[in-house]
């Protein structure tokens, strides 16, 4: 059922196993991409009755995209060989940011499949009767452990199973993306007098830090968009050669079509006064919208485009689960290599698969999921808190490395500005989101990420107990008496 060993004698092993640039983007980037299911619907959702500030929120979301995505390449660049949140926190500024930023990726990639399965049911039992959604959390459950049997094969077996399922979701959403916002080509020319005026409206009634508090909450707060960027960086060992060129272009497949979508949602939300419907997503209203009145044949085909479009939204996003599945044991092999989590962990199957960090990564998400109901929106706060603390430690990382070898590297003031500019926005980011959903779900993934913490703390206090007991008894073995030589018989 899991396949047989790989051999590791076989000198085209890792060639065979690695992925090229357009695999990587499937793999790896669908975890960005498919939160484009809800984190524009969290923005627009919190603009409440000033919508048509979406188009300001929009243009932050893609510039910040470029922005995340531009410093994790140089991350790449300076970290060939795997450069994760955890390795550049560490390396760049110590073992005390290292072990946070560690835990927070580890606890954020639990997030990450636990998010992606529920969101995924979520659009898929948007189109299915109320009376089945009752089921719901079996089912979520049932695809945590799918994907655990699927990643015990290895990952190139589960990327390539999972490909189609990622050509219909682009298919689908391209079309209607450009659907929505061409259909309404007529009365552009209204829409910046619209966003102009009820601009005005709520300067007017709420003042001008009121409408920037505003745009901030609901930018802060649609935070999940840019989760997954950086799961590229780290698990650079699994791409195929020249690493930091197929890492480089993995990366801009990843920023254009998050940044499309993304963007393209939150304006087809606006242009067509999307509105919240009980039991429903915003995505599964919008696509509702587009396609009625479709026929084909004297057929009505409108609810089935919806149908295939939700599916394979809510495909894609156990799609994106798969991210967890690849980088989080990497990252807890990479802690164990420093004795913060059991050495077991770092051990590869004879799949070439980090077993037991699949296992553990599964166990835990599920255990996550059966906790929250598979509530999205107290898993999207947990969630956008983790992520960002690693985004903030890992470019406060880079920006220290900038600036401390300023002079003797190309560029490296527009790299600093990179990565300055990036960390003042992932900690505002963080800040607000911490403090504004501190009681709605903020203060579980702190207290989580806190607990992990010392349990690492306990775990590589052991080692060094049983190191230092080691050293001992070698050097008790070696004052031990030697025994008096016998007289050889006559």
């Amino acid at each position: 059922m899991l396949g047989g060993p790989k051999n590791l004698l076989d000198p085209r092993i890792h060639q065979n196993l690695a992925l090229i640039a357009f695999f990587a983007w499937i793999g790896l980037g669908s975890d960005g991409l498919s939160s484009s299911a809800y984190g524009p619907e969290e923005a627009f959702l919190h603009l409440e009755h000033h919508r048509y500030l979406a188009v300001f929120v929009g243009l932050a979301m893609i510039a910040t995209i470029f922005l995340i995505s531009a410093s994790y390449i140089q991350i790449i660049e300076l970290f060939p060989s795997g450069g994760g949140g955890y390795v550049v926190a560490t390396r760049l500024l110590g073992t005390g940011p290292g072990l946070v930023s560690g835990c927070a990726l580890v606890v954020d990639y639990i997030l990450t499949i636990a998010i992606s399965v529920a969101a995924g049911c979520d659009a898929i039992f948007s189109f299915l009767p109320t009376e089945l959604h009752g089921l719901k959390l079996g089912a979520e459950l049932a695809v945590v452990l799918g994907l655990v049997v699927l990643n015990m094969r290895g990952i190139r077996e589960s990327v390539l199973v999972l490909t189609p399922i990622f050509l219909a979701f682009m298919a689908s959403h391209v079309a209607l993306i450009l659907l929505g916002i061409f259909a309404h080509a007529p009365v552009f020319h209204h829409l910046a007098a619209d966003t102009a005026q009820d601009v005005h409206a709520a300067v007017r009634d709420l003042g001008l830090w009121g409408v920037i508090v505003v745009f901030l909450r609901a930018f802060s707060l649609g935070g999940g968009t840019f989760t997954g960027i950086e799961a590229v960086s780290n698990s650079t060992e699994i791409l195929q050669e020249p690493k930091v060129a197929t890492g480089r272009k993995t990366m801009i497949y990843m920023a254009v079509s998050l940044a499309f979508t993304a963007g393209g949602i939150l304006l087809c939300y606006l242009l067509n006064d999307v509105q919240q419907q009980p039991g429903r997503t915003l995505n599964a209203s919008l696509w509702e919208m587009l396609t009625r009145g479709w026929r084909m044949g004297g057929i009505d085909i409108g609810p089935f485009v919806v149908w295939i479009t939700l599916l394979s939204e809510g495909a894609l996003l156990f799609v994106a689960a798969q991210t967890g599945f690849v980088a989080g044991p990497r990252t807890l092999g990479s802690m164990a290599v420093d004795s913060w989590v059991p050495k077991r962990l770092g051990h590869l199957s004879e799949r070439l698969v980090t077993q037991n960090g699949v296992l553990f990564m599964g166990l835990a998400a599920a255990l996550v999921v059966f906790y929250t109901a598979g509530a999205v929106k107290l898993l999207v706060v947990m969630y956008s808190i983790n992520v960002f603390m690693t985004f903030t430690l890992t470019q406060a990382g880079m920006a220290h490395h900038w600036w401390s070898t300023r002079g003797r590297q190309d560029h490296w003031r527009r790299r600093l500005t990179v990565a300055v500019t990036g960390t003042a926005v992932t900690a505002g980011i963080l800040g607000v989101t911490t403090i504004v959903k501190f009681g709605e779900g903020g203060w579980i993934t702190l207290v989580a990420t806190g607990l992990l913490a010392a349990i690492c703390s306990a775990v590589r206090w052991q080692y060094r107990r049983v190191r230092r007991m080691l050293s001992s008894l070698d050097e008790a073995l070696t004052q031990l008496p030697m025994p008096e030589p016998r007289t050889p018989p006559e």
